[in-house]
């Protein structure tokens, strides 16, 4: 579990009741493609979250005392039962749940697959119908993460929902979890993006985290003290990109929130981490 300490308390407080999931519109101009977007609503609790971690000192602010283990349910949703058609090999789910527990190992969280299941539907396959496909597949409470691996979602390779105040059987409750593409798992056909790691970026939404560049160069951006400013998203590596050069530190290219090759992506940063935290024990716990 995860030592919950005063300054979470004194999120309730700050945040506001209701906390916008993202709107789902597909960005443009990029090879990666997530579609989520943060509400107003939302920046303004990460905002306020942030002035709470900043004024917060060693012996109130949260801290990892163990692992803390995220019951996780894989549901493949497929056109047919060919692997061209969604239909993920037990093999490749294996390998997606492994990149998953090695990228959040560092930052004390962990995954455990309790159930994978499979579907064929055709429409919900490509998205369509998300709340009914999500009403009949959810399982677990709030806690819980639930992934859609699909066979296309309307261009993106995921979108995932940020926390919020939720009823148990409400439509924000079922809508909540990840939607990925198929092809972006461990050995799938998406190049440059085919080692796992978009689940890696798009749970991190579902951990609270939106994208380093959020904002560009000045603002808040992503409300993270130590991700640099970015103007734009990352395509490829760029190594050494300074798309901000007025601000300190160069693009935080090799981060899991911005839209590099998974070849590229190695990290979360410390207080990426505490954010992750601070927003599940909020949220979720």
């Amino acid at each position: 579990m995860v030592h919950f300490t005063t300054l979470a308390l004194a999120f309730g407080a700050l945040i506001p009741g209701i906390v916008a999931h993202p709107a789902n519109a597909p960005r443009a101009g990029t090879n990666f493609g997530c579609r989520v977007k943060p509400s107003a609503s939302f920046l303004a609790a990460a905002e306020a979250m942030a002035a709470a971690e900043a004024n917060s000192t060693s012996s109130d602010d949260f801290s990892i005392q163990a692992t803390l283990t995220i019951q996780t349910y894989f549901h493949v949703v497929a056109k047919n039962t060919a692997a061209s058609g969604g239909y993920i090999p037990q093999s490749q789910l294996t390998q997606q749940l492994s990149v998953m527990n090695s990228n959040y190992a560092p930052h004390g969280i962990q995954f455990n697959l309790v159930a994978t299941d499979y579907t064929v539907n055709t429409n919900w396959a490509s998205d369509g119908n998300e709340l009914a496909m999500k009403k009949a597949l959810r399982k677990g409470n709030y806690a819980a993460l639930n992934i859609y691996f699909q066979y296309a979602i309307g261009g993106d390779f995921g979108y995932c929902y940020y926390p919020t105040t939720v009823t148990t059987g409400s439509n924000a409750f079922y809508r909540d979890g990840c939607s990925i593409l198929y092809s972006t798992v461990p050995g799938g056909s998406s190049t440059n993006y085919n080692l796992g790691k978009t689940v890696t970026h798009e749970v991190g939404h579902w951990f609270g985290l939106a994208h380093t560049f959020e904002g560009g160069c000045t603002g808040a951006g992503d409300n993270i003290a130590d991700t640099p400013a970015q103007a734009s998203s990352s395509s490829g590596c760029p190594v050494g990109r300074d798309s901000c050069p007025s601000a300190p530190g160069l693009d935080p290219i090799h981060n899991y929130m911005d839209y590099s090759y998974d070849s590229c992506y190695d990290n979360f940063t410390p207080n990426q981490q505490t954010r992750m935290l601070n927003m599940y024990n909020t949220y979720r716990a």
